[in-house]
């Protein structure tokens, strides 16, 4: 079964998409808040003010023609109805609908009433098709509820308290979200860019090659990624091209002691060398550079041991001049063939710490270029001395 995977970019306007929805919820929320903040709050809070207002001219007894014919008065300049009554029951007389006078001042609300504080009613009214805000105000006289004094107004919805700014409101929601989809696609492509191109020169390097470069455009964390990236790369290639010289060194190296051995072996075969001492001191050359064979070999296996630009040396005391006469004896039939005379002025008392193997080829590929480049009949000068 194939499993479904996002790229990254996908991930990313994933989130965007998230964020967006989250500020449209919250824009919502913020409505609706502002809604009962502003506009309810401030519709109570005039409603208790008008009714503390209108209760100021009831100045105690039983409610007068005069107070009534004020109040309906003041019902008819207002925005608010505003109506007084003696009996809680007679309220539903006064209404233009209908409602329960017990529901309206129960027990509690009584209780409110008596002590001196406003009640404050909230319900749906089918009449007008939304919520009806009430302010029910005592008339009190010596703890006695003479009457009330009842305010009410229908609620507003909250797309009539906004409606002059939701065409505002829209234009600035939609510029936020043309903002939020440019930048979030900018974002992304800022982010994903870069990874794209490490892919595709990983996938080069992957080839072999690693010319190929991550551009660097930022000094962030992505930025900073990419020149970690390049020196990778740059430090990967150094370290392919070291092991193909070393590669190379040894394909070279290999190739002096086995022309030895060849041409020993067949100077042993034809008949050249006659006197078994001859022999047998080709015979030991063989054998040395057969001997260097298996350890030029054995460091082509211990290539994973590469360190640095060497492998790991095997140091030891050397005696320069023994090992160089020891070098040398392998050039005689060399030096005969391209009639070359070998001087030799080596300080015995030479000692260095080295390792044999190392230095025995660094003599080797001296010799091999004083041979290639020297004339015929000519002298090659192998010196060595301390200073």
């Amino acid at each position: 079964m194939k499993r479904f995977s996002l790229s990254l970019g996908q991930k990313l306007w994933i989130v965007v998409s998230i964020v967006m929805l989250i500020e449209i919820m919250i824009s919502y929320g913020m409505t609706h808040y502002l809604y009962k903040k502003i506009y309810v709050d401030d519709v109570e809070a005039s409603l208790k003010q008008e009714g503390i207002r209108l209760s100021k001219e009831y100045s105690g007894g039983d409610l007068t023609p005069e107070l009534q014919k004020k109040i309906e008065w003041y019902n008819e300049i207002s925005e608010s109805e505003v109506f007084i009554v003696s009996n809680p029951k007679e309220l539903s007389a006064c209404l233009p609908f209908e409602v329960n006078h017990e529901t309206l001042i129960g027990a509690i609300e009584r209780e409110q009433l008596l002590n001196g504080e406003l009640v404050t009613k909230v319900g749906f009214e089918k009449q007008f098709d939304r919520n009806i805000m009430g302010v029910i105000v005592p008339l009190l006289d010596e703890k006695r509820l003479k009457g009330i004094i009842y305010l009410y107004i229908p609620l507003a919805s909250v797309n009539e308290v906004f409606e002059e700014a939701s065409v505002i409101i829209a234009i600035i929601t939609l510029i936020l979200s043309l903002f939020a989809i440019l930048f979030g696609q900018r974002v992304v492509k800022k982010l994903t860019t870069p990874l794209n191109e490490m892919e595709r020169v990983a996938y080069q390097m992957s080839k072999g090659d690693y010319s190929k470069k991550v551009e660097v455009e930022s000094n962030d964390e992505i930025g900073r990624l990419g020149v970690a990236f390049n020196q990778m790369s740059d430090a990967i290639k150094e370290e392919d091209e070291r092991r193909k010289e070393f590669l190379g060194n040894v394909s070279h190296e290999l190739r002096t002691p086995i022309s030895y051995i060849k041409g020993y072996s067949e100077a042993i075969l034809d008949g050249t060398v006659s006197e078994k001492a001859d022999a047998d001191k080709y015979l030991q050359l063989i054998h040395r550079e057969a001997g260097r064979m298996q350890r030029l070999v054995r460091d082509l296996l211990d290539l994973a041991q590469l360190e640095g630009k060497s492998l790991p040396m095997d140091k030891q005391p050397l005696a320069l001049a023994q090992l160089i006469e020891e070098s040398l004896e392998k050039f005689e039939p060399f030096l005969q063939e391209k009639k070359l005379l070998l001087e030799k002025k080596l300080d015995p008392d030479v000692i260095i710490m080295g390792d044999q193997d190392r230095v025995e080829q660094i003599i080797q590929n001296i010799m091999d270029n004083a041979i290639r480049y020297s004339p015929e009949n000519g002298t090659i000068l192998v010196s060595l001395e301390k200073s």
